[in-house]
């Protein structure tokens, strides 16, 4: 997913080469390339601007030490500074409760579907869970469908109910199921909102509160760049999610959508 902004790292970084030590000049020549590679990367422009200014103040006046280049030193200050903007530390999901509910919110198309049900596989094979899947998305032709076939696919049984239309009743209906049959986690599937649609907002609210979830995924589509930065911040303000899953990293993504949502709401999950 990086590996076309570490090629732009490097290049900028080239502009240290050879040189005995680190100035304001030499310092503001690569930041300057390190924003524009973090903006070609579509990282949100504050997010870089801050980045770089974080850096240059703590290169600007280090001396080379012993054998260390410019370039080496520098390239130590942007991996802390990296390390740090993408959290620093992992964090894993809390499962400690019993039953442990975890809710699925996000755009249309994200892959939140999908996301279920290798969740739900991950749980079930890594963690020696017990997980049920619950179909709440009502209006997404097909998508019950497709969460059973996940479900059968991977030995995870589903609950659905195909006579309603209230995702908040089928939510707190799979929940009770989860419970009576002895379900571990259950992890509900909800149907694809735009942060701009109250009333699917208000609705996806109305889930959170009638089910009391333990963890909040919102689900993105890395490639949707520094947008998924403004639909990121909509959906915590409304949800407060635990963590955001990055999905389709595969693709032909950037990597822009990484960085910049973890600056912004300070939540990633990686997995």
């Amino acid at each position: 997913m990086f590996s076309n902004l570490q090629d732009k790292l490097e290049r900028a970084f080239k502009v240290l080469k050879g040189q005995g030590n680190i100035t304001e000049i030499n310092v503001a020549e690569t930041m300057k390339e390190i924003r524009k590679a973090l903006l070609d990367a579509d990282v949100n422009y504050k997010t870089a601007k801050t980045f770089t200014d974080q850096v240059k103040q703590k290169a600007l006046g280090q001396n080379v030490i012993n054998s260390i280049s410019p370039g080496q030193l520098l390239t130590k200050i942007m991996n802390d500074e990296l390390t740090a903007l993408m959290g620093g530390t992992t964090s894993e999901l809390d499962l400690s409760k019993n039953p442990t509910i975890i809710l699925i919110a996000g755009l249309n198309g994200a892959g939140k579907t999908t996301f279920s049900g290798k969740l739900a596989n991950y749980l079930k094979e890594k963690k020696g869970k017990k997980p049920l899947l619950v179909a709440g998305d009502v209006y997404r032709p097909a998508a019950i469908d497709q969460l059973e076939v996940l479900g059968n696919q991977v030995g995870v049984p589903v609950y659905t109910d195909r006579t309603s239309t209230d995702p908040i009743a089928i939510a707190k209906a799979g929940v009770e199921e989860g419970k009576k049959n002895g379900n571990n986690v259950i992890i509900i599937d909800t149907a694809g909102r735009l942060a701009v649609d109250e009333p699917l907002m208000v609705e996806i609210s109305a889930v959170k509160e009638a089910t009391q979830p333990h963890e909040i995924l919102f689900v993105v589509d890395a490639m949707t760049g520094q947008d998924a930065v403004n639909t990121a911040k909509a959906f915590n303000d409304r949800l407060d999610f635990t963590g955001v899953v990055l999905t389709k990293l595969d693709g032909d993504t950037r990597g822009g959508a990484a960085l910049s949502i973890k600056s912004v709401v300070n939540k990633l999950s990686n997995l």
